[in-house]
């Protein structure tokens, strides 16, 4: 008749996680802690700011050249008397620059309104 072998006990490792003896924990425990129960919470940075704007520019300018590669067709463009054919994609590019180009006027005109309101309502003292 065979008998049944008993049953290992598991190692410690296969326990705890970790392939090595767990090293003491100085606020007395020996498990192994896998994240922190009150995380430091990390502020914010310009060059971390500045790092997913670059990612998103380029993920915009990835977009870009696809709807570029893909509007080849030409288109009429008449202007202030002038006319041309030139690729819708250039055509539309060059009306999109044109308004950022305004938007970007403006907004720097009314930026500098309210700095010149800012400095006369403060009596000229920065």
């Amino acid at each position: 008749m065979a008998t049944i072998p008993t049953p290992t006990p598991p190692r410690q490792s296969a326990i705890d996680g970790s392939p090595n003896r767990p090293s003491p924990d100085p606020h007395g425990s020996n498990r192994i802690r896998r994240t922190d129960p009150h995380p430091v919470k990390v502020r914010r940075s310009r060059a971390g700011s500045a790092w997913v704007g670059i990612c998103i520019a380029a993920l915009v300018l990835v977009a870009l050249i696809i709807f570029m590669l893909q509007n080849t067709q030409p288109a009429l463009v008449s202007f202030l008397g002038m006319q041309g054919s030139v690729p819708l994609a250039v055509a539309l590019l060059i009306a999109g620059v044109g308004v950022g180009i305004i938007a970007l006027a403006i907004g720097t005109i009314r930026i500098t309104q309210l700095r010149r309101r800012l400095r006369d309502d403060n009596g000229g003292a920065r």
